[in-house]
């Protein structure tokens, strides 16, 4: 097959790669902390198979060698004929990271072609011939020789009972070509074949085991037939890339040996024309033929949609719902009862198409959550830290363009836990803690949003130092500095360059660049909550939107613009008399429900001209900023209407306080407010 004709398959062999290296990054972490996982070992060899495959088959000659090095080492590792030692695990850590970069950079327009594609192999083989050198493969392969499996005893009545039916029963070997690439499509065919000339008892390794490639090159089968042996023998062996088959025909009382140690493996196999036979089955020896024929039947049910495609329906939604709202609007105007009907209709369908685009968007947030393990592995080993990692909540959907944007943040929340959060194990020993440090990440739906949180039990953010830095910066004076509660305090680390570190590190501290990380998640029209006890540790949260395109909002009115606040950041209106604002240190506050709420004039912040003079009833939209509640003073509240967010555009994107534009169903552009910004203004 030429270049020409594989470019086709190119999009999907990166897919399933990136999938399969980032189900062997898990496995890594798994295997680290269990080396006797027989389960784990045999899962990277599969996916580690799997890769070669399909890099060799599209052409990827210098990713092929690497995986095939991998698998050698796996192989002997499953057949206990080599331990696998720290340095092991860290060498095929390094090989994990350079497939990755090979398929980035095959994803970019390059190829596979890097330093570590030739390093790396050779520093595999040469653990193996290290190994092999002490004697450790030669004890391996003499408990390898150990391992039998006999037929039990409901099997052997089986075979009783297939001869008293007059059937001859056969063990039957089969070998597999070396070079063959998808065994357990051979495999799986051979099984078929088999099935359709008699009635199969056994299979060694079992079948499920088959489709998973948990074997070498030779598999048994026991089957009973009332077919010639030489029927079945040269029926089983014109099936392409079977080496050998060997028929040994079996009485009730004879043992079957397994042509090897059975292992898990496998997890989907493809058939040569791409149908997927990938869910276990049970095993048992008169369902074996009707699971192999189940296999054949199997088809996919989902596909593959490019995100662009996605975004571009998700912009057709965008102009359908502003469409209906101008129509709406007309019909409203018009006082066209007719319309009432089939606007509620449409209202309804498009409502529907709404719900369900957004949702074709939704991914787990495990789409970034999976990267972390990883990542607190490396970064704890290099700063000799001991940290347990516990993740909740992976499951949790949020629009793919919001999980895309909060990746890089939460990256950088997990640095600072590990780097200025968690101590050493010799220090957290001597204050009495555990050695090992704990950082917590979960993520929960509540309400119409999604909140993120990150957690550790390490020294915390001390008050004490952070009023001392910001003196020393002149960011507040000594009468602030008195009078700040110790809340008050900790969000300066929120502020742009501030950090409490004694020293630099390559890695983040707390506080340094905290304030882009708070900017990422309001921009995203997400709140960010900090919160930290010393000694205690510090905790993180983020409330994110389900999705960024279309939003129930609160349309205001200031002066003669019309502007949208998402209701996400709306807590509640009011109407407040003039009578009950007063003013403390300048500044307007009234009195709800027992509480003090600050007041801010929109209009002002907006440099709006208004003259509220003869206004008796201000109305007041209430909005929270962390645990900030602030009012601002309006001139109109609208109504709520659904609205689609459009961007700004490059020259007003960094313009603070406004999040974006809509279209209204009278066909104004009005202003989407971003109160987080406004807040501090």
């Amino acid at each position: 097959m030429t270049n020409m004709d594989m470019s086709q398959y190119l999009e999907a062999f990166l897919d399933e790669s990136t999938e399969n290296l980032q189900n062997l990054n898990d496995l890594l972490l798994s295997l680290e902390k269990s080396r006797s996982d027989d389960g784990c070992v045999n899962e990277i060899f599969r996916i580690a198979h799997t890769l070669k495959g399909m890099s060799s088959t599209m052409g990827f000659e210098v990713m092929a060698h690497l995986t095939h090095a991998m698998e050698d080492m796996l192989d002997l590792v499953r057949k206990g004929q080599f331990a696998l030692r720290d340095e092991d695990i860290s060498l095929l850590f390094k090989c994990l990271d350079a497939l990755t970069a090979m398929v980035e950079a095959i994803r970019g327009g390059g190829d596979d072609h890097t330093p570590e594609g030739e390093s790396l192999p050779k520093a595999l083989h040469a653990r193996i011939a290290a190994a092999e050198a002490s004697g450790k493969a030669a004890e391996g392969k003499a408990k390898e020789e150990e391992k039998r499996a006999v037929m039990s005893d409901q099997e052997r009545e089986w075979v009783l009972e297939a001869k008293e039916q007059g059937m001859d029963v056969f063990e039957i070997r089969i070998a597999l070509d070396p070079s063959c690439m998808l065994k357990a499509a051979r495999a799986y065919m051979v099984v078929s074949r088999a099935g359709e000339l008699g009635e199969i008892i056994k299979t060694v390794p079992p079948v499920e085991e088959l489709e998973k490639e948990a074997f070498d090159e030779t598999f048994i089968l026991c089957m009973a037939t009332h077919e010639l042996p030489d029927k079945v023998q040269q029926a089983l062996s014109n099936i392409s890339e079977v080496r050998t088959v060997e028929m040994t025909r079996l009485e009730g009382h004879q043992a079957l040996e397994t042509a090897s140690d059975s292992q898990n493996i496998l997890e989907s196999v493809r058939s040569e024309d791409g149908e997927s036979a990938s869910e276990e089955r049970d095993s048992g020896a008169e369902t074996a033929r009707a699971q192999a024929t189940e296999a054949v039947k199997r088809t996919g049910r989902t596909v593959r949609v490019d995100i662009g495609r996605l975004d571009k329906l998700m912009n057709l939604v965008g102009e359908l719902v502003i469409g209906r709202a101008r129509i709406e609007r007309l019909a409203m105007e018009a006082k066209l009862k007719a319309f009432e009907e089939p606007l509620s209709q449409l209202g309804r369908i498009s409502g529907e198409i709404q719900e369900l685009v957004t949702k074709l968007r939704m991914v787990p947030v495990s789409f970034v959550f999976d990267r972390f393990p990883r990542l607190v592995r490396d970064l704890s080993k290099s700063m000799g830290k001991e940290v347990r990692l516990t993740i909740e909540g992976k499951e949790t959907e949020l629009d793919r363009t919001v999980i895309d944007e909060i990746g890089d943040p939460m990256v950088h929340l997990i640095r600072n836990c590990l780097d200025h959060g968690i101590e050493r194990p010799e220090d957290r020993k001597s204050m009495g803690k555990p050695r090992e440090g704990e950082v917590y990440i979960a993520a929960y739906q509540e309400g119409n949003g999604v909140i993120i949180e990150v957690r550790d039990d390490g020294k915390g953010i001390d008050p004490a130092k952070v009023r001392a830095k910001a003196l020393e910066k002149g960011i507040i004076n000594r009468d602030e500095a008195q009078s700040m509660t110790d809340e008050e305090l900790i969000r300066l680390v929120l502020l742009p360059g501030f950090s409490t570190a004694e020293e630099v590190t390559d890695l983040s501290g707390r506080g340094v660049g905290m304030d882009a990380v708070k900017s990422k998640v309001e921009s995203l029209g997400g709140q960010f909550q900090i919160e930290s006890k010393v000694g205690e540790g510090t905790r993180v949260l983020i409330r994110l939107p389900l999705t960024l395109a279309i939003v129930l909002a609160l349309l205001i009115r200031v002066g003669n613009e019309t502007y949208a606040i998402s209701l996400e950041n709306v807590e509640e209106t009011l109407l407040v008399n003039k009578d009950d604002i007063k003013y403390v240190h300048g500044t307007p506050v009234t009195n709800v429900r027992g509480e003090i709420l600050s007041l801010k004039d929109l209009a002002s912040i907006l440099g709006t001209e208004v003259n509220r003079e003869v206004i008796e009833e201000h109305p007041v939209v209430v909005v929270r900023s962390g645990r900030t509640r602030i009012g601002f003073i309006v001139d109109e509240l609208v109504g709520q209407q659904e609205i689609v967010i459009k961007p700004l555009g490059k020259l007003l994107a960094k313009v603070r306080g406004m999040a974006g534009a809509t279209i209204l169903g009278d066909g104004n552009v009005a202003l989407i407010l971003d109160v987080a910004s406004l807040h501090g203004r």
